[in-house]
């Protein structure tokens, strides 16, 4: 596995600033890399994606020089193998809401001796067996990103005691699914909903694990780097088109 600049940038303490993609198209992707997008989240948890699309859009992601991070359908071993196998950069993973699910994604995100990652040298991961098997376990388990989605109040309160049994590089803050276990869904910009990201912010910060938040623009995106979160998800790829086909529409009405 090649160096993840998307890693590096946030072990350097850098900002990044990416988008979920769920419009079924390798160009969508490229798209997004070529207007300088530092990652895109493939989102198969939304999105109406099987690993056959993916393994193209990651090729997408490649050419275009954006990072490819896939947001699984959920913590399952298979979707987490799957995903790094298809060449993702990283798994992003929803609803993390305790210790040993977060134990299990390390598990089957890594090989020996930091997990039990399933090897086959057969895959685009390991360049078709281009490289020796070794190098690629070696590689993989320095580069690969594991991130996770806390996005319940279990999982907030939970989350000191994820950290202290997972390593992941990222815990992302979903402030809609916050939203509906603290009883207000969609009120994403009440303060309740402030008050718990920030509360998992700084649990994060005092173990120097990086975070993450999905914001819809750029006014949300510059209050949440000024309170120390790196990872910045903007928006989904339907809502930069839908919105923009909008303001043309009105600008020429």
């Amino acid at each position: 596995m090649k160096r993840n600049i998307l890693k590096t940038k946030l072990q350097n303490g850098e900002n990044v600033i990416g988008t979920f993609i769920c419009i079924n198209s390798p160009a969508v992707v490229e798209i997004f890399g070529y207007a300088g997008f530092d990652f895109v989240i493939i989102d198969m948890e939304h999105g109406p994606f099987n690993f056959e699309t993916v393994e193209n859009m990651i090729r997408a992601a490649e050419a275009s020089g954006t990072t490819p991070i896939v947001r699984t359908p959920s913590s399952e071993e298979t979707y987490i193998l799957r995903a790094l196998e298809c060449g993702a950069a990283g798994v992003q993973v929803p609803h993390v809401d305790d210790a040993e699910t977060a134990r299990r994604i390390i598990e089957a995100a890594m090989y020996f001796p930091k997990g039990l990652r399933g090897v086959s040298p057969y895959t685009k991961a390991a360049q078709y067996a281009a490289i020796d098997p070794k190098t690629h376990m070696d590689t993989s388990n320095r580069e690969v990103m594991t991130i996770i989605h806390i996005e319940s109040h279990t999982g907030i309160n939970n989350l000191p005691a994820i950290l202290e049994a997972a390593p992941v590089d990222v815990v992302f803050l979903g402030p809609y699914d916050l939203s509906q276990s603290l009883g207000i869904p969609g009120m994403v910009d009440d303060p309740k909903v402030t008050e718990t990201i920030m509360k998992g912010v700084k649990i994060c910060r005092e173990r120097g694990v990086a975070t993450g938040t999905f914001v819809e623009n750029p006014e949300k995106a510059k209050k949440w780097t000024g309170l120390g979160i790196q990872y910045i998800a903007y928006s989904v790829d339907i809502g930069i088109f839908m919105r923009t086909a909008r303001q043309i529409i009105q600008n020429l009405k």
